[in-house]
């Protein structure tokens, strides 16, 4: 029971020491404030102007809030980096699918088994000899 309680606690302080704190923290509130007014304030204009008989504003009345809800979510995840809910494993991902493992190796064989073939086929030209004028 003592090592869960451990490793709980480790974890709740391994994410203490990334989570964002001091100036940084503070100019994000402030950041996350003013985007919350700016949406409430658009979310209360573009309502008035829908209920003045602009159709197209009934689109943006249902925007910035939205937008809003994104800005709070967006706030979360910089103020607490990391904490994406899943665990990640200790076991390290193979390089290439277990399925294509020997994919490699049989293209390797065969670009050997071809330059082979390719120099069996065709002669190795000559070197030129020394002294010998190769311009026409």
């Amino acid at each position: 029971m003592d090592d869960v309680e451990n490793a709980e606690s480790g974890a709740s302080s391994e994410a203490a020491r990334h989570r964002l704190t001091g100036l940084a923290a503070v100019k994000l509130h402030a950041t996350l404030v003013s985007g919350l007014v700016l949406c409430a304030l658009a979310f209360w204009f573009e309502l008035g102007r829908a209920e003045r008989g602009n159709s197209l504003s009934w689109a943006y009345v249902f925007e910035w809030p939205l937008l809003a809800v994104f800005a709070v979510y967006m706030w979360w995840k910089f103020l607490h980096p990391g904490g994406d809910g899943a665990k990640k494993s200790k076991k390290p991902k193979p390089a290439i699918a277990p399925e294509y493992e020997g994919m490699l190796a049989g293209w390797q064989e065969h670009q050997r088994a071809l330059a082979v073939e390719q120099a069996k086929s065709s002669p190795a030209p000559e070197p030129p000899k020394e002294g010998s004028d190769t311009s026409p």
